[in-house]
């Protein structure tokens, strides 16, 4: 009787261990799961990221992101995205296709052609763009990257 007692105190002991133990995270949980480049880097080439991401510096190429995409006042993009959502503050010249809400804020310079669920324009933005907005902007952006991995 006394060895099923003791076995069963010790159960309950590793338990309440286990209960109170906080096991420590990793860097990127810490974190979040956000990408940054900062003010005064220059990047030529194609960005693939499944996080989000902010922009300070200067990207010339494309962005592709599950996430969202912050171009933050100092940042700029030559090429074309595509995002979940996307908030532009500096300046972007190509195409865009956000499936979700694309948030242009005061100081923000958009050229080119703009594909999105939701838009919302801030007072004393410069837009200069075609822009379409689809409610299934998702299914539009699925079908162009199926048909490119038809191409490959």
């Amino acid at each position: 009787m006394e060895c099923r007692q003791l076995r069963n105190s010790l159960i309950k002991t590793e338990e309440n261990k286990a209960m109170f133990e906080k096991s420590p995270k990793s860097y990127t949980d810490l974190l979040g799961k956000t990408n940054r480049i900062v003010e005064g880097t220059t990047i030529h080439g194609d960005i693939v990221s499944p996080a989000d991401f902010r922009l300070d510096g200067h990207l010339v190429g494309n962005f592709q992101s599950k996430g969202k995409i912050v171009i933050g006042p100092a940042g700029s993009v030559k090429g074309d995205i595509i995002c979940k959502n996307a908030d532009i503050e500096g300046k972007y010249e190509g195409k865009i296709q956000v499936q979700e809400i694309l948030n242009v804020k005061s100081k923000a310079s958009i050229h080119g052609e703009v594909v999105c669920g939701k838009l919302s324009v801030e007072p004393g933005a410069e837009f200069s763009a075609t822009c379409v907005m689809k409610p299934h902007v998702k299914n539009m952006i699925n079908n162009e990257q199926s048909a490119e991995e038809k191409k490959a």
